[in-house]
């Protein structure tokens, strides 16, 4: 009994403390419907004049009806930054999609067929990036894999050769890559 009361304790401690921590995060100056951020007091200080060009990467796909991590934690960089004051034009993104991720770059008809006519909850996520001048790339390797074609991509979404190809350019224009 005694095991009992400490495990139903320790869940009741659990679950606040997830609800406390979920309660810390809002919405973004720039996505309202995704990359909520937390404020951080910090002891790292970002220079007035930073300037960001970072490629995200992933092969993770969403499960139906959930918006890709990887777009998410893109919308995220944008948010936390501009709240932190850095200006939106010091911003620059991409987020290169290989692997399973592929279809979550696919129009809603293309989706639909591939996933038991589940509507694709990255639509609206891919298109406000797009309109933030974040770009979107999925590998050409990957798409040629799983049968995607170019018409086949939601409207503004590029094809590279390859998920390495876009790397190696977006390196050349100084983008850094995210670790995680």
């Amino acid at each position: 009994m005694l095991k009992t009361i400490a495990g139903l304790l320790t869940a009741a401690l659990a679950a606040t403390s997830l609800s406390a921590q979920s309660d810390a995060f809002h919405t973004g100056p720039v996505f309202a419907e995704l990359g909520q951020i937390a404020g951080v007091t910090t002891t790292m200080a970002i220079p007035a004049d930073a300037q960001f060009a970072v490629a995200f990467d992933t092969a993770t796909r969403a499960e139906p009806g959930e918006v890709n991590r990887t777009l998410n934690s893109a919308a995220r960089f944008i948010n936390m930054h501009v709240a932190a004051g850095v200006p939106r034009e010091n911003i620059r993104l991409a987020v290169v999609v290989h692997g399973r991720a592929s279809l979550d770059l696919t129009r809603a008809e293309f989706y639909a067929g591939r996933q038991d006519g589940a509507e694709n909850a990255n639509a609206a996520a891919i298109e406000a990036l797009l309109a933030n001048d974040v770009q979107i790339i999925l590998c050409g390797q990957t798409a040629a894999y799983y049968e995607i074609g170019v018409d086949d991509l939601l409207p503004g979404v590029d094809m590279a050769l390859s998920a390495m190809t876009a790397h190696a350019l977006l390196q050349q224009d100084g983008f850094t890559v995210n670790p995680f």
